[in-house]
């Protein structure tokens, strides 16, 4: 009995350290393995991108339809990796949009409207962009004798003394705002005349109705010249100062709602008045239309004046050059 018992003995000592040896053995094989494949796996290394999301742009018809849009989102997208949302309105809408949270940014035509939001507080960092003018479009026939009209006051009296069917957008865009203080300036209320109409839509569409009509109407220049291929109204009236036409860029204020892409709104608006960017918008048009649809004014004197809440921050160059109309067509080649 004892001599077995040693041998069972011995014979469990060597099962035992078998044991052991294997347990060793494959513990050490996982952690070889898995050494092995962190070795060959390294953790990803982070790396610089570009921005992404969702940018929403509210702006006027006169940039969508003269096309400008169309050069300069494509642009920014592919620098900044943005998505641009374009919301194409009346200058009074696209105001009412940044107002309410729903836009990011905004380039629009209607000065006293911008500087109303921005003195209350909804915009921030207004900036000058570009101009061109208004035009007081017609017929050829010209039966109210706009043509021969001196002055804007001159053009638009011309127009209520005659009764002639008078197109406005009705839309509260930039070109509704100017139209409307015109008639105020002169004391006249068109709003319940027979002759009086409004189509409530863009200003390539009211181009037409007013082709269609053979009426009246004023027009940013830009749009007027994009569109003029399909009309038969001709300019009968333009060079007036009263009828400079300003765009500007305004970041509405991120302090005042959270959902706003503030970082993306102020990379467009720092594109925009860029001094590359400025050079596309001087010479847009040009290959088409023999003369510029927009004029580059960044960095120049703002001929419609700060709002309240910036009045002395400018940072405009003492040396720029003020604001002129659009020059007529025949001495566009002369700026």
């Amino acid at each position: 009995m004892q001599p077995c018992f040693r041998v069972s003995l011995a014979l469990a000592a060597v099962a035992a350290a078998l044991l052991l040896a294997a347990c060793s053995g494959g513990s050490g094989g996982a952690a070889t393995h898995a050494s092995g494949a962190a070795a060959r796996s390294p953790a990803p290394v982070a790396t610089p991108t570009r921005a992404s999301g969702n940018l929403i742009l509210a702006t006027t018809t006169s940039t969508q339809d003269t096309g400008v849009l169309d050069v300069l989102v494509p642009a920014f997208e592919k620098e900044s990796g943005y998505t641009v949302k374009t919301v194409a309105v009346g200058s009074g809408q696209a105001i009412a949009m940044g107002t309410s949270g729903n836009a990011d940014v905004l380039l629009v035509h209607s000065p006293d409207a911008e500087k109303k939001m921005v003195d209350a507080g909804e915009g921030v960092e207004r900036a000058l962009v570009m101009h061109n003018d208004f035009v007081i479009v017609g017929p050829a026939s010209d039966a109210a004798g706009v043509k021969s009209a001196k002055t804007t006051a001159a053009a638009m009296t011309a127009i209520a003394d005659k009764r002639a069917t008078f197109i406005s957008r009705g839309d509260d865009s930039g070109t509704n705002a100017l139209e409307l203080k015109l008639w105020k300036s002169l004391n006249i209320d068109p709003s319940n005349q027979s002759w009086y109409q409004k189509t409530g839509q863009g200003m390539g569409a009211t181009l037409q109705v007013t082709d269609q009509k053979n009426a009246y109407t004023i027009s940013d220049r830009g749009t007027y010249l994009s569109q003029k291929k399909n009309l038969g109204l001709q300019i009968l009236f333009q060079g007036d100062p009263a009828l400079l036409n300003v765009y500007h860029v305004i970041v509405v204020n991120p302090a005042k709602h959270a959902n706003l892409n503030a970082v993306g709104a102020r990379a467009f608006a720092a594109f925009i008045v860029r001094p590359d960017i400025q050079a596309l918008i001087a010479k847009f048009g040009v290959d088409r239309f023999g003369q510029p649809l927009f004029f580059a004014d960044a960095g120049k004197p703002d001929p419609t004046g700060p709002s309240a809440a910036t009045a002395g921050t400018t940072t405009q160059p003492a040396t720029a050059r003020a604001l002129t109309p659009a020059a007529p067509p025949t001495a566009a080649a002369a700026r």
